[in-house]
Parts: C-alpha cells; structure tokens; sequence
C-alpha cells in the first residue's frame, strides 16, 4: 500500500473517531441536561412540599440550609407565566401519548373545555382533565368550601374552607400540571349571558345542582351546537355497579334525569346529549333537616346560596361524585382524541326489553278491557323499575328465578294496575295466573269470595308482593 493511500486510510479513521467523540458528547451534553431538568423539577416539587408541610418527610431530601442565591418557590398557581419544557409535559403524559397516540393527544392538548359547577363532581372532572392533557380549562362556579365539602371534593383542603371552589381547583391543576391554562370564574352561568362563558370551547361540563339552570344551559347548548355532557344526581346513591353514560333520552329512572328530560321535551330537546346517571333507587335514605326559616322562604324543592339556586339539601356518599366526575373526564378525553365511546354497554339491548315488556302488559291489559288502548298507567321507565330495581330481574315467584321470558302481569285482577300491583313472572306462570282469574270469574263464588292471588301461589309469595309494595311506597315518596 502506497503512502497516499495509508494517509486516506489515516483521515479516514480520524474523521469517524471525531464524528463518535462528538456524538458521544452531544449524547452526553443531551442527557446531562435531561438529567438537570429532572433534578430542578425533583428539588421544585419537594421545596413545594416543605414550604406546605408534609407527612411523608420529604423534607429530609433537601438541603436544610439552601444557598442564598437559589431562587424562591411559590405557591405554583402563580406560575401564569411559567414556559414548561415540552420534553418533560410529553414525558408526564407518556401514558396518554402510548394509549391515544400522537394526533389525539394532539388534539387533546389543543381543547378547551368549561366545567361549570366545580364541587363533588365538576371537581373530579376537571383535575382528570388537565393529568390527561387538555391545557385550558374554564371553571365556574359561584360556591364556597364548607366543612361538608371535604368528603367529596377533588381538591379541597381543611384550609380552603370559606374559600372560592374555583380557586382550590385551579391550584391543585397547576400543580399537577404547571402548563394549563386556567381561568377561574367565580360566578354564576345564566342564560341571559350564556355565551360569554361558553365562547370557543370544544366542550361543557353541565354539573349544576340546580334543575332549571341545568335545563337553561343544555338548551342554550343544544341551540347553539356547542357540545355538552351532563351529570345528573349522584347524591343518596351507594351502588357503583349502577352509574353509566347514555344519551338523555334513554336515562331509566332517576328523578333528576327524568324532571331535567321532561323540561327539555317541552323546549324542543329530545336527545342528543351525553349524561352520566345512576339507575339505582335510594334505599333508607333522606334528605337533610332544614331549618325552619328555610320553609317559611317559599316551596323547599330546591335550596342554595342564591333564592334561585335552591336545591334541596341531599345525603352524599363521597366515592359517587367523583365517579360521576370520572365517567364524564374520560369520554370527553376520548370525544376530544377522536376515539369516541360506541353504544355504552348498559343502555345495548335494555330499552328493547322494556319496550316487549310494556307492549305485552299493553295486550294483556286490552284482553282483561275487552277494548283497545292507547295507554297504560305505566310508561317504560316504570316498567324498568319494577323489573330492575323492585325485583331485581327475578320471578315473584319461589324460588325466584331469572325467567326465561319474562313477563309482568298485575298481582291482584281484582285491582287496578299500579306500580305496587304489578309483578314479575316466567311466562307459564303468567298464563296460570291469567287462568285463575278466569275460573273465578267464571264461578258462582264471585259475589261472595273475593280473588286471592295467595289462593294459587300461597301466603309465602303474598308476603314478598307485600314487601316489594313497600319498596315502591318509598320510592314515590323520594321522587314526590
């Protein structure tokens, strides 16, 4: 080999051992200074957490005597300013990016939203929104922290107490994520002025307690094309098994759900609006006392802050608000990324089955008429609550089977047909039932024997009717 070719071979060599010397250090200088951002972040967060004290001694990982020239850490709802490193936002997201992929945090990250309301649900759903990404949050609500709070609010600390809800909400969102933008309202929607709080979000979160306020915002949206999901109560319930997303016109027997779908009929809004809501039926429980000024102030259906703003006063179970609010955070997260819930599973089929069940109590009732009809006294979202919540999808009868195909007929013929004189029964049953009723008709012992549906089941089963009969009672009386 000649000498000008091993003098190639030299610069060669020296060139790619310098390309790899300067990889090497733009790699090292890249991971020095990820791992200094990592550091300053770490050593911000624990600051934080000694200057608010701490259960779980972080302190001990500081230095106990800072250098005169660091810098101060506040309070970090006062970083409006604050330019956070893209690297470390997408890396605390690492989650969401890997589930919903790069267009829809994309899009995610680019919503805004409003969550009108910011208690036990509002509260959830907005502190889920901005961990999941969404960077401008508009929150509204009017209200203060009580000592009552405090079992289910998302935010609130014992030293919020007597403060705006708002304002614990947007501290705790920009300590979680120093990048959203938050706009605190303290104040009240109201339809009058209902697009200056709604003007260019993607999103609303409708959790209003009161009933007319809530139907003036769905209506204003629903006018006005701008996307909203709805809470409905989620006060006096204990069953998590029972709360799920519909549209509003397939909610099944809760009376917030059906006193806010009955208004909304009557403007024109018959569906097209996402609400989470709970099919279950309160048990032994009641509302709140009240004093009695409260009363000599007018009708206490609703009671609040404002003269209308007045919802009555009802036991709260804390884990169920912010289910509430959970369920309504992650479909909007899914709406927003365009990944949206299809068909949610409760409401697939459900409907169709109460609508055989009333169409059959329709014919049965025509054959026991002897003319035809129009209406029953039961709509379908009765019948949902004697087949699901009275009898729990079982058979009247011992020893209480799911009923291949069930039916639901009137206990007593004798009767007129009512929530509390209509069962459940497998359809051979049912046609046993209806035979009796036929035979004493039939019999000369009609004027003096009264019919007995014990008299063809036995006292055992009049007991359960009777039991179940006071199961209903109490649930007129709730939702009277």
């Amino acid at each position: 080999m000649d000498n000008s070719r091993i003098h190639q071979v030299q610069l060669i060599a020296t060139a790619l051992a310098a390309s790899a010397a300067t990889a090497g250090i733009i790699a090292s200088y890249n991971a020095y200074t990820r791992r200094a951002k990592r550091k300053d972040l770490n050593e911000e967060v624990l600051r934080s957490v000694q200057s608010k004290g701490s259960n779980f001694n972080f302190q001990k990982l500081l230095n106990p005597q800072p250098s005169q020239n660091e810098p101060s850490i506040s309070n970090p709802s006062t970083h409006t300013g604050h330019i956070y490193d893209e690297e470390l936002i997408r890396e605390q997201l690492a989650r969401n990016y890997a589930f919903f992929g790069e267009e829809g945090m994309k899009k995610i990250r680019s919503g805004t939203v409003v969550v009108i309301g910011c208690g036990g649900v509002g509260s959830w759903a907005a502190v889920m929104l901005a961990r999941s990404g969404v960077s401008k949050i508009r929150l509204v609500d009017f209200d203060y922290v009580t000592l009552s709070s405090l079992n289910r609010h998302a935010t609130a600390l014992l030293e919020d107490v007597g403060t705006p809800k708002v304002k614990c909400v947007e501290r705790t969102l920009k300590s979680v994520a120093k990048w959203v933008e938050v706009d605190a309202r303290v104040d009240v929607w109201r339809k009058e002025k209902g697009g200056d709080l709604l003007e260019g979000v993607d999103w609303v979160i409708d959790a209003i307690d009161n009933i007319q306020t809530k139907v003036d915002l769905l209506k204003y949206c629903s006018d006005n094309s701008i996307k909203v999901f709805a809470s409905m109560g989620a006060g006096a319930k204990c069953d998590p098994t029972r709360v799920q997303i519909s549209d509003i016109s397939y909610t099944i027997y809760d009376p917030l759900a059906r006193s806010v779908r009955r208004r909304l009929r009557l403007l024109g809004v018959s569906s097209g609006i996402p609400v989470v809501y709970s099919t279950e039926v309160p048990g032994d429980v009641k509302l709140l006392p009240l004093d009695e000024e409260e009363f000599k102030k007018g009708p206490v259906k609703e009671l609040g802050v404002f003269d209308d703003f007045r919802v009555r006063i009802l036991p709260v179970l804390g884990p169920l608000p912010s289910i509430f609010g959970l369920h309504i955070a992650t479909y909007i997260l899914c709406e927003l990324a365009g990944k949206p819930i299809m068909n949610p599973l409760p409401i697939k089929g459900r409907r169709k089955l109460y609508e055989r069940l009333w169409k059959d109590l329709l014919h049965r009732e025509e054959k026991l008429s002897g003319h035809t009809l129009n209406r029953i006294p039961l709509d379908e979202d009765d019948i949902a609550l004697i087949f699901e919540d009275i009898h729990r999808g079982r058979s009247v009868l011992p020893p209480h089977e799911v009923p291949i195909k069930p039916v639901l007929v009137r206990w007593d013929l004798s009767r007129p047909l009512t929530l509390d004189n209509c069962v459940v029964m497998e359809e051979k049953d049912m046609v046993k039932h209806m035979k009796a009723w036929r035979e004493w008709l039939e019999s000369i012992d009609t004027k003096v024997a009264p019919f007995s549906p014990a008299g063809i089941w036995g006292n055992e089963v009049e007991v359960v009717v009777a039991k179940r009969a006071r199961e209903i009672k109490k649930v007129q009386e709730w939702i009277a």
